[in-house]
């Protein structure tokens, strides 16, 4: 098979609902040091005061993955999806949620509000802010507003452009414009009875300090409650974002009376070191997003800024920390890669599948003598436990039972059709597979579970290729009305002859944009995953402010023949680029409904 192999540590994985039942193995498997670990954690959340923070040692965590993270090309997410994220970021205790844009679109603004009403009024012992992106107009904020008002602590979040390329290019206002209508919208979003409202000035990295000054100064006479401080296109060094912080911190007028804030960029791959250099210099939330997914190069990263904290705060950076049960990053970073189909890298810190692995044979002899020679966090730490405790193997005899087990060890509480349906495609696997590996079983529930909502689905693929003639694919797909369709094409290969009788059934005008395949084991006989990337080729309109775009979209899937594979991942990225597309469909006729009605 022509495919890369990736050997993983098996980490538990999250479910799609609810990764963390109180009756699995997960729970049973954790130490006593672990479970006093989330203790400490819980015991040491000051209490949550928007404007003030009543241990000056205590760093917020503000999460945008669900906005900012979102906006990276092919990271849509469903509001289902989204609604899954939020739960697992409460779990891991993040302060704030940055759940979307509301004015963006419709379906981003019910996202926003099921998160909300859901994740912003649990009965838990925390409770995240849930907060909505909002541009400095009054249509953005009174939207925002409504899409989070019924959180037990909502927050609008409205930000203006202050360099000077982006007043005098962009936005074509004077310094002085720009000021009144910041001052002017935070004031209006504290009518609506916002009590916690964040200002953000856009490009603050590369804006003019005495303006920063002046207009900061202003937001908190308006009723800011934080000032969040964004590197925007990832611009500085760590000693000048620093240095950022501190003289803002000196010059503010009012600024005891706020928290400041970071958001950081990594277009030069320094987001999480600048982050780490503005909390010691005073800013007292960070924002952040899990995997530091986001525009072009991303944002800084949840978890290296929190292990970062949690290494070496108490040493280096004046006791700083957290409320994050470092526990479940695992099953965060996880999840997020699974609904946004952006794979972490293997190297990636903290979360990489290499981030634990020791190659070099210094490097294992000095693991073998003592761990902490070569390693600074343990695994278990950020919840990388090995699923080994019952002693399950599965293979071709194993009964549903079974692979119910097996599947609550690795942290998937699945029933019902969920569990059919995987039950189904584990015994088709386990027919052609001597020993069956728990990343074969991720991989499975990863292609059944993790799927948007079916628009078209697989039924069959014959292919045929070979050196002797043209590669040639005929597929039979089932819409969602029942009716089968089949088609025949050919191509250069069979990966290609498939996707392009695919086309010929879906007829939708599509580009694909990246192909990529990896091994989940070892072995001729391993389960394939493959990721696409498409992007429709007629542009489609933003529904908030009529700005021509053309979004990407992902599609994972997962089989022992990689062609199958392929179809899977491609059939999976035309469903969630149809359901998007009907979406905004609905939107529109809302919007000339109501056009008819006024």
């Amino acid at each position: 098979m022509a495919a890369s192999v990736c050997i993983s540590r098996q980490p538990i994985r999250p479910r799609l609902s609810n990764p963390f039942p109180p009756n699995t193995t997960f729970f049973r498997s954790l130490n006593f040091r672990t479970a006093a670990a989330a203790v400490r954690c819980s015991l040491r959340r000051p209490e949550y005061i928007p404007n003030r923070i009543p241990d000056p040692s205590y760093v917020r965590v503000f999460d945008t993955t669900l906005r900012d993270g979102e906006q990276s090309p092919g990271a849509t997410m469903t509001a289902k999806e989204k609604l899954d994220i939020a739960r697992q970021l409460a779990r891991l205790g993040v302060d704030v949620i940055e759940a979307g844009f509301p004015i963006s679109s419709d379906a981003d603004f019910d996202a926003v509000k099921l998160i909300a009403g859901e994740v912003g009024n649990g009965d838990s012992d925390h409770v995240p802010v849930i907060c909505g992106l909002a541009r400095c107009n009054k249509r953005d904020i009174e939207r925002a507003w409504e899409a989070v008002k019924c959180a037990k602590k909502p927050r609008i979040h409205t930000f203006i452009a202050t360099s000077e390329i982006h007043m005098n290019f962009k936005l074509k206002m004077t310094p002085q414009q720009v000021i009144d209508k910041a001052t002017t919208m935070v004031a209006y979003a504290r009518s609506l009875g916002c009590d916690d409202v964040e200002f953000s000035p856009e490009d603050a990295g590369r804006s003019d300090r005495e303006f920063l000054y002046t207009i900061l100064g202003e937001v908190i006479r308006a009723g800011a409650t934080t000032l969040n401080i964004p590197d925007t296109v990832g611009y500085t060094l760590p000693s000048e974002f620093g240095q950022l912080i501190a003289d803002i911190k000196a010059n503010t007028p009012g600024i005891e009376n706020v928290i400041i804030s970071t958001h950081c960029q990594n277009d030069l791959g320094l987001s999480t070191a600048n982050t780490i250099a503005g909390a010691h210099a005073g800013a007292r939330q960070v924002e952040v997003t899990i995997n530091g997914i986001g525009e072009r190069a991303g944002n800084a990263s949840l978890e290296e800024v929190v292990m970062a904290l949690k290494c070496r705060g108490e040493q280096l950076l004046g006791g700083l920390y957290t409320g994050i049960n470092t526990q479940h990053l695992i099953m965060a970073s996880k999840m997020v890669e699974e609904y946004s189909g952006l794979r972490v890298q293997p190297h990636k810190a903290i979360v990489g599948v290499n981030a634990f692995a020791h190659e070099s044979g210094i490097h294992q002899d000095g693991m073998l003598k003592h761990k902490n020679t070569y390693e600074i966090i343990s695994p278990e730490d950020i919840g990388l436990i090995r699923s080994n405790e019952s002693g399950i193997v599965l293979g071709k005899l194993s009964g549903r039972h079974a692979l119910k087990a097996k599947m609550l060890e690795l942290g998937y509480d699945i029933d019902g059709k969920e569990l059919d349906s995987l039950f189904a495609r584990f015994k088709t696997v386990a027919g052609n597979k001597k020993i069956i590996t728990d990343d074969d079983l991720i991989a499975l529930v990863s292609d059944e579970i993790f799927q948007p909502q079916v628009v078209w689905k697989l039924v069959d693929i014959q292919v045929t290729c070979g050196t002797l003639g043209l590669s040639t694919a005929t597929v039979k797909l089932c819409g969602v009305n029942g009716d089968e369709h089949v088609a025949c094409s050919v191509g250069t290969g069979p990966v290609d002859a498939a996707y392009k009788a695919v086309d010929l059934i879906v007829k939708a005008p599509v580009t694909l944009v990246e192909y990529s395949m990896n091994a989940v084991a070892e072995g001729i006989d391993a389960i394939a995953t493959t990721r696409v990337l498409i992007r429709r080729d007629d542009a489609v309109n933003h529904a908030s402010d009529g700005v021509t775009v053309n979004r990407a979209f992902s599609g994972t899937g997962a089989a022992m023949d990689i062609v199958i594979s392929s179809v899977r991942a491609y059939i999976g990225a035309l469903n969630k680029m149809l359901g998007f597309q009907s979406r905004s469909k609905t939107e529109k006729l809302n919007q000339v409904e109501a056009l008819h009605v006024s």
